[in-house]
């Protein structure tokens, strides 16, 4: 019972936040008269990438970074296919041409050259098992990632500057009270997000479950929860370029920035099962793509679909 309640006071917390996040997101958007896609793109990714961040960088400080590739290419598919699917199948969410034009074809050119570059070719000359070694994410590879990175947030910021939004008559919150609501609402969908997943691993432990099932369901999951609850609570308040920035912003994060320095910290061994994960991430991201260009939206139909596949991807991961 204890845990229940401490389960439910974690996911109160997680939507109060990400309802102060959002508004704090949103008002700092209008005061810098840039679009509310590129403060989601930054701003919101980077606060929401948070739990990613901290999970793999402290790995590689310990020299178990495995996790860090695991970790990001996990969350990366439930970015893709739960955060934006669940947000769909609530009410249909307009995509920015922005993103169709540029976010989404440096996620995917990014994953498809990072799979290329750790996969050693020795993996199609035999058959391997699924924790055989398949290759590396070197130092220099890492390093190549964070210099991505930065020449990403470099065009973004150029694209900020070139296309400002216009006055749309809204007085703003003054600079302090965007930051402050920033910090507060973050803080307690981080906190939030740790009870909940703590108090969920104990339950999940309670009933039996066995750990390999509670990482790849609880744990994968919570560390995600800030970008599903707060694309969900932008996407109900009006701002779809903030969710869908949050959800992709956050896929580019991971990838570069978080892979990036966890390896440049620590190379990281690149597992058989990893290769096919990050195969299923570039598939999921590519579909993402084709039914975000089709009327420039992901329909109710799409997001069910979408959510559908991300339990038929977890249901794969358990068997194999």
């Amino acid at each position: 019972m204890f845990l229940l309640i401490i389960l439910i006071i974690g996911f109160i917390m997680l939507i109060k936040g990400a309802d102060v996040f959002v508004d704090g997101s949103s008002d700092l958007a209008k005061r810098f008269k840039v679009p509310g896609v590129i403060i989601g793109l930054t701003i919101v990714a980077l606060g929401t990438s948070a739990p990613e961040l901290a999970v793999s960088t402290a790995a590689a400080l310990s020299g178990s970074n495995e996790i860090a590739l695991s970790n990001v290419v996990g969350s990366n598919i439930f970015n893709c296919l739960s955060v934006l699917g669940v947000c769909a199948a609530i009410s249909t969410v307009p995509i920015d041409k922005t993103i169709i034009k540029r976010d989404f074809p440096i996620f995917i050119i990014s994953s498809i050259l990072l799979t290329l570059a750790v996969v050693d070719t020795s993996l199609f000359a035999k058959e391997k098992s699924m924790n055989d070694n398949a290759g590396t994410l070197s130092k220099v590879i890492g390093a190549t990632l964070v210099i991505g990175f930065i020449l990403y947030i470099a065009l973004l910021i150029a694209d900020a500057k070139k296309h400002p939004t216009p006055d749309d008559g809204d007085t703003p919150s003054s600079l302090a009270k965007c930051i402050i609501l920033i910090v507060i609402g973050l803080a307690f969908i981080i906190v939030g997000g740790k009870v909940v997943v703590y108090s969920a691993q104990e339950i999940a432990r309670s009933l039996g479950m066995t750990e390999t099932l509670i990482g790849l369901t609880i744990v994968a999951v919570g560390t995600s929860l800030p970008e599903l609850v707060t694309s969900i609570v932008a996407s109900k308040k009006g701002e779809s370029g903030l969710a869908v920035g949050n959800a992709i912003g956050s896929n580019i994060f991971n990838l570069l920035l978080i892979l990036g320095v966890s390896s440049v910290i620590n190379p990281i061994g690149v597992n058989v099962a990893s290769v096919y994960d990050l195969c299923i991430m570039i598939v999921v991201t590519c579909i993402t793509f084709i039914f975000a260009i089709t009327k420039e939206n992901i329909s109710r139909l799409e997001g069910i679909m979408m959510v559908l596949m991300y339990v038929a991807y977890v249901a794969f991961a358990i068997i194999r």
